[in-house]
């Protein structure tokens, strides 16, 4: 009987057993791999859609910016720009990839952007005015910024640059210096405002006196007439002299003088008032002229700390007279604004006290306004100028005074305005004026 040995029938089995397993084990290798595969891919999808959202995002904040942007090569070739520049120059994206920057200056222009590479390799460029190329081959003026551009390792790998039309520019610029002169105009009604009862005091006492002397004139004005209409009527000698004596004409025509002059001074005061409001409320009219700056001073006290709830003891260390050279109106409402600040700061002491001296020197005066009030803590020092910075409760106070303050000193009058915690307590305030030219 003839058939396969035992031996090869063993080994076949064997082997077949094990060509199963193989296989089972690569299947359960090959689901794994797969499964992996599929997170890999799930994983490369959610990254790529965050990548795409990226762009978009990129994209839509580009294409809504205002300025020009344009991004470029370590060789200065144009790589990408943005929706604001295609509006500018009329030729889209894509026509612009691969140009030099120089294409899109004029050509006294186009030595600054080829050599704009090598030079942002060591410096920044801020705020050039330079001019590129429009639409329709016209000029247009732009203010540009241009900075490196590094890759993830931190390579230069190119140039970044933005630019905005001058014409924004100047537009904004004169937005703001319109907002700014809103802003003083607000600041010189609350400071009048402020004023208001000590001006109409010192209104009521000139206009007072005058409307007495108006009522007595016109008393002594009907005593004048009866006594003329005897005289054309023709009464005797002795009737005339008992009226003038029963009139008391000779003690009329000896009071008419003195009250005639002293309703002209009242009036005069009333105007000298009205033309220092006038001054102060409109400064800008006025020419630079000059003017007596003590006397300015201590108007200005008066009139401040009349009105105040509590008035402060007041001393004065100023010349009889000091002659500046400067807008009077300007130097007014910076002193209104530092007296009523040093009062507001001594409300509510026992014995509030305010100082103020001027001290000349060959170029210029200076103007201290010191209080025994509580002083300025050292971290509100440097913000006190700042616009809006106020320490008073909300309505005592718009935190502009100080800042329109320091900018009159230094715009309008070429001066200067600082401030201090003085050694023996409360704060000091210095004005600087330059005196003006010499009147010989």
């Amino acid at each position: 009987m003839t058939g396969t040995p035992l031996s090869q029938v063993v080994v076949g089995d064997a082997l077949g057993e094990m060509g199963e397993s193989m296989w089972i084990e690569v299947i359960h290798k090959m689901d794994a791999i797969y499964a992996d595969l599929v997170r890999h891919q799930e994983a490369l999808e959610r990254k790529n859609a965050a990548l795409e959202e990226a762009q978009r995002f990129i994209d839509s904040v580009l294409a809504a910016m205002s300025d020009v942007l344009v991004v470029a090569d370590p060789q200065g070739r144009i790589q990408r720009v943005n929706q604001a520049l295609v509006t500018m120059t009329g030729h889209d994206a894509d026509a612009w990839y691969g140009r030099p920057l120089a294409d899109l200056f004029v050509p006294a222009w186009r030595s600054w952007a080829e050599a704009l590479p090598r030079r942002i390799r060591r410096e920044a460029v801020n705020d050039v005015e330079v001019t590129m190329v429009g639409a329709a081959g016209e000029s247009v003026p732009l203010a540009v910024n241009a900075g490196p551009r590094y890759d993830c390792r931190g390579r230069y790998c190119g140039l970044v640059l933005t630019g905005r039309h001058l014409g924004e520019l100047q537009r904004a610029y004169r937005d703001l210096k319109a907002a700014q002169q809103q802003l003083v105009q607000a600041e010189k009604l609350a400071s009048l405002g402020r004023l208001i009862a000590g001006v109409a005091h010192e209104l009521n006492n000139p206009i007072s006196f005058v409307f007495a002397n108006m009522h007595a004139l016109r008393r002594y004005g009907d005593r004048i007439r009866r006594y003329l209409t005897a005289v054309h009527e023709g009464v005797s000698a002795d009737e005339l002299a008992a009226l003038r004596r029963s009139l008391r004409i000779d003690r009329v025509l000896e009071d008419m003088g003195p009250l005639i002059d002293g309703s002209l001074e009242g009036a005069e005061r009333v105007s000298v008032i009205v033309q220092n409001l006038r001054r102060f409320s409109a400064p800008r009219v006025q020419s630079p002229a000059w003017f007596d700056l003590p006397r300015l001073v201590r108007k200005v006290v008066t009139w401040v700390t009349r009105n105040a709830r509590i008035v402060p003891r007041t001393s004065f260390d100023l010349p009889d007279e000091l002659s500046v050279f400067g807008t009077e109106g300007h130097v007014h409402q910076i002193l209104v604004n530092l007296v009523q600040n040093a009062v507001d700061a001594v409300e509510g002491l026992d014995r509030p006290r305010l100082s103020v001296r001027v001290v000349a020197e060959a170029e210029w005066v200076r103007v201290v306004v010191h209080d025994n009030g509580p002083g300025i803590p050292e971290a509100n020092l440097l913000k006190i100028f700042d616009p809006f910075f106020t320490t008073k409760e909300v309505g005592k106070g718009t935190g502009l005074g100080l800042y329109i303050s320091y900018e009159l000193a230094r715009e309008q009058c070429g001066g200067d305005l600082s401030v201090r915690n003085h050694p023996e307590g409360g704060a000091e305030f210095t004005l600087t004026l330059p005196r003006g030219p010499s009147r010989e």
